[in-house]
């Protein structure tokens, strides 16, 4: 007859040996207790792990032991989900067999391909935005493939832009053209036009001379009379 109690006796005595850091019986009757797994390190020195709590039937190791995960870090819900599936298969497959450690070792060996598949996927996002990057660079320097649709797509484009800039500059220049005062209007708008000319020769330092040599006395000037005109005609300047 199997003495189940012996059994579990002596598997937990050698479960405190194996795990002194991380095992904690939480009582007796019956028999609980928790077992802290924690996985290798990974990338910058970062760890899943998870914290799993077992409870001995009457008689296991005959029965399967009951088993859950009382507390985890860095692990998602799918993580979560793949290791209880794990504790089920390895405890049926060891029934009849204590198997805490098997089911410890199981869930170590699962986190530890937790964290390479955590770095892995790390790794790929890394050269996925370093492939991004080079793409982008290269589009910069080498610019977009020209093809006949997006060749149309600028050029009708370019010719809307172009015909807006025309229709601007022709009514700008309709504009200016109503706006511009002809001289005689701007004449009458500022006086001071008059005497610009000669108050521009005088801010200069400039002054007009006027040789008196170039003009003869007015009695040296031989002026014919009119009776001695032979076309003078008295008569026609009463008729006038």
């Amino acid at each position: 007859m199997t003495d189940y109690s012996e059994e579990q006796r002596n598997e937990l005595e050698a479960l405190e040996s194996i795990y002194p850091d991380s095992f904690t019986v939480l009582s007796e009757k019956p028999t609980t207790f928790t077992i802290t797994v924690t996985s290798e390190a990974g990338e910058n020195d970062e760890t899943v792990q998870t914290t799993l709590k077992f409870t001995y039937r009457e008689k296991y190791p005959d029965e399967t032991p009951l088993y859950e995960i009382v507390s985890q870090e860095n692990l998602d819900d799918n993580d979560v989900t793949d290791i209880i599936k794990l504790l089920e298969q390895q405890a049926e497959e060891n029934l009849g067999m204590v198997m805490i450690f098997t089911l410890v070792s199981a869930v170590q060996e699962k986190l530890n391909e937790i964290v390479d598949q955590i770095k892995t996927r790390r790794e790929e996002e890394k050269k996925q935005k370093e492939r991004e990057a080079e793409e982008e660079e290269k589009q910069r320097f080498h610019g977009t493939p020209v093809t006949i649709e997006n060749f149309l797509n600028w050029k009708a484009k370019f010719d809307a832009e172009l015909l807006e800039i025309k229709r601007k500059k022709m009514k700008e220049e309709e504009q200016a053209g109503k706006n511009k005062l002809s001289g005689k209007q701007l004449f009458e708008m500022d006086h001071n036009l008059d005497t610009s000319d000669i108050q521009f020769l005088e801010e200069a330092g400039n002054s007009v001379e006027v040789d008196e040599s170039l003009f003869q006395e007015m009695d040296d000037l031989e002026l014919e009379d009119e009776e001695d005109d032979p076309d003078y005609n008295p008569v026609n300047l009463d008729s006038d």
